[in-house]
């Protein structure tokens, strides 16, 4: 009963409304010059220094359902769900690479989306297109899922009901204020927030790995108890280590992941909104702390073995919802007002990253599906209040995605956004560094990418849920013909053949000396910093310049 956890509720709502105070503020912080333009509301003036970067590209990364996700993962299979901290490490000197060529190109010619870039790059209208629509297809189940943690606490806290409508109608309210102060104050709301939904999640997490082991008895005892749980599980993966059947899955799953994370838009979009060079090469050197503060909030799973946590309920007859393991873990072992501060934690920490994925999928859809197929003459303006409104249906579309569907089918969804964005790496990544790749090879190679994937994605069974299809990403390789227990990440495997697609068609289609477009961008494009010209500047310049070269 909600009764029971009054001063949690207080303490939670008491929070949750400060932020959302602070979300409507953000529309006048920084100055900007003109919110009516994407430059202003959908990249925050592309003026943010170190530390509002590092904020928000960390909370956008590492999101209220990382918070319960990953911890329940261990509780549920153990080691195998460390995948996700090597991965947040691997990832960051590889982006150093490409995201400061990134950020200087679309600083010189005006881009807001990893599809502008591809539209000048490679001179292709419909390349943009399958890349913008890939970025949005990917984002859409990202956005539901962090309602997922958001639900996970309103259901340990009691704030639930009967009916679908009662259930739900927390989320719902959350979700309108949170599309409320994202429609006037863009990206600066997330910014701003992100200073408070980081010191919550740092503060929880520090006083729990302190605190938890202290009552639980010891970290000696809680690795015994959870050795224990998995040695007595059926499922060949389980255990604190890695064995034979589960390494090859762990490690392409983590490659493979850490390839995907700064392919989303809303990774980009958090990079395009620092205002120099500089701020990228620091914050990618300071980002791995979070990677720290990740592998101690994935140790909460053992905790909740230790600590005798059952789960609540799931929406099926007979299941169990693993994301209430750390919210009934801190309802179990904290005072009330504590537990309500990690639950606004967890709470916030869905709308910071919610916040600037709708801002990046709306983005998408106005420069390269709006203005470029639409509405060609569209001004600043115009295309600002499309994205605002874009934005706001993109996050009815993530409500209606939790209200209709099984939450654990989300997740899926989720899984399957990682290998579906992972397509665009030939074209955005490695077009960053070459312009070797024929323009009609990259498009074949991501069907040929994207049709694989979702072939091997339909293979995928789950007997434990009952799904036949689409139930993960780890594909068996006796598919394949191989005789092994053993799965692979399906990402990978799909932009690998990519890869291969798009290499072999291009050398076909240079011998057959097929037209490949003109390059819009030149070498010192991807040096440029902050101060150097643009090709037309801030709120004056006209979308089609951006596909224009430098002169």
């Amino acid at each position: 009963m909600w009764r029971d956890h009054l001063t949690e509720i207080i303490v939670f709502a008491i929070l949750f409304l400060l932020v959302s105070a602070m979300g409507f503020v953000a529309a006048r912080w920084r100055a900007p010059r003109d919110m009516a333009h994407l430059d202003e509301w959908g990249l925050g003036g592309r003026s943010f220094g170190g530390w509002i970067t590092w904020f928000l590209v960390g909370g956008d990364l590492y999101t209220a359902y990382t918070f319960v996700a990953v911890p329940a993962l261990i509780f549920g299979a153990g080691a195998a769900g460390f995948f996700a901290v090597p991965y947040t490490i691997v990832i960051y000197p590889l982006v150093f690479l490409v995201l400061c060529r990134l950020w200087s190109v679309s600083h010189r010619h005006g881009f807001v989306t990893p599809a502008d870039f591809v539209r000048n790059r490679f001179d292709s209208p419909i390349l943009a297109l399958l890349v913008a629509i890939t970025g949005i297809v990917a984002t859409m189940p990202y956005i539901a899922l962090q309602l997922v943690g958001i639900e996970a606490v309103l259901k340990t806290m009691g704030v639930t009901g009967e009916s679908a409508l009662a259930r739900h109608l927390p989320i719902i309210i959350a979700f309108a204020i949170l599309a409320a102060y994202t429609y006037q104050s863009g990206l600066r709301a997330p910014a701003l927030i992100a200073f408070v939904k980081d010191s919550l999640i740092y503060i929880v997490i520090l006083v729990a790995v302190f605190y938890l082991p202290y009552k639980l008895g010891g970290w000696g005892h809680i690795f015994d108890a959870a050795d224990a749980k998995f040695k007595a599980s059926p499922a060949p993966g389980d255990g604190i280590l890695l064995n034979a059947n589960n390494q090859l899955q762990y490690v392409t799953l983590a490659f493979g992941s850490a390839l995907a994370l700064f392919l989303y838009p809303h990774s980009i979009t958090g990079v395009l909104a620092s205002k120099n060079r500089d701020v990228i090469k620091r914050n990618m050197s300071a980002l791995p702390a979070y990677s720290l503060l990740l592998g101690l909030i994935a140790l909460l799973g053992y905790m909740a073995i230790a600590a005798g946590v059952k789960p609540l309920p799931g929406a099926k007859a007979g299941s169990v919802d693993g994301n209430t393991v750390v919210p009934l873990l801190f309802d179990k072992q904290f005072p009330d007002w504590f537990a309500g501060v990690a639950y606004a934690a967890i709470g916030i920490g869905a709308l910071v990253p919610a916040a600037i994925m709708s801002i990046a999928a709306a983005n998408l859809f106005t420069r390269n599906i709006y203005k470029e197929y639409l509405k060609r003459d569209a001004s600043p303006a115009q295309e600002a209040n499309v994205s605002k409104i874009t934005s706001l249906v993109v996050k009815v579309g993530a409500v209606a995605c939790i209200v209709f569907l099984d939450p654990q089918f989300s997740i899926d969804l989720q899984l399957i956004g990682g290998v579906i964005i992972l397509q665009t790496l030939p074209a955005v990544a490695l077009g960053l560094y070459t312009r070797w790749f024929h323009r009609g090879a990259l498009i074949a190679g991501w069907v040929a990418g994207m049709g694989l994937g979702m072939w091997m994605l339909y293979q995928v069974a789950n007997p434990a849920t009952g799904k036949k299809h689409f139930a993960g990403s780890a594909f068996p390789l006796e598919k394949f013909g191989f005789d092994t227990p053993k799965t692979i990440y399906v990402g990978i495997v799909a932009v690998l053949v990519n890869l291969a697609v798009a290499a072999l068609l291009t050398l076909v289609l240079r011998a057959a000396k097929v037209a490949d477009g003109v390059d819009g961008t030149t070498p010192d494009d991807y040096f440029a910093d902050e101060g150097d010209p643009r090709v037309t500047p801030g709120p004056e310049r006209d979308a089609d310049s951006a596909r224009e070269p430098v002169a």
